[in-house]
């Protein structure tokens, strides 16, 4: 593109951003159709805006995390529902159970590091780049591996499947 390309009149990224979060509910959808089980050594590293219109997090949570959270979806978590604008899950944080309702809108990036496989989607407003924040580290279940995040940046620049959408807005 030239610096001379001319505003869309049609909004692609936010169409384009659309379908990808959408591409988190049908993963998550399969899932559940699954009986819930996460198939091989799939598992899945989320994160979203805590402040986000939708979500519901409990408060303690909110308070260690008031702008973005990371979550694990690996060996213990419940009651995964997938809905057409969000999904739900229990997770438990220091051995403490809570229900969680995320907004796919509220996502800012799913990465399934089994498969080295990671979509990362646009902040809303001026909120392009994320604050560093601590990963959440839901409990696991005993003898398995910690919740920590993964190493590698999922920028896509290490020839993994990434996917980053920015389409560059004027400002």
């Amino acid at each position: 593109m030239t610096e001379n390309t001319p505003d869309s009149l049609i909004p692609y990224d936010e169409i384009v951003q659309e379908a990808l979060r959408a591409v988190v509910g049908r993963v998550l959808g399969e899932i559940v159709a699954g009986g819930s089980e996460l198939p091989g050594n799939h598992h899945f590293y989320i994160t979203f805006k805590t402040g986000a219109v939708g979500v519901s997090i409990p408060d303690h949570l909110r308070e260690r995390f008031p702008d973005e959270m990371t979550i694990v979806l690996q060996n213990k978590f419940w009651e995964l529902e997938v809905r057409d604008d969000g999904f739900g899950v229990g997770l438990s944080f220091n051995q403490i159970p809570a229900k969680l309702n995320i907004p796919f809108a509220a996502i800012t990036a799913f990465v399934d590091p089994a498969v080295d496989f990671g979509l990362q989607f646009q902040a809303s407003g001026d909120e392009l780049e994320p604050e560093e924040h601590d990963i959440a580290e839901n409990d696991a279940e005993t003898g398995t591996s910690d919740n920590a995040a993964p190493d590698a940046e999922a920028d896509g620049g290490d020839g993994s499947n990434v996917v980053t959408v920015d389409f560059g807005r004027k400002k």
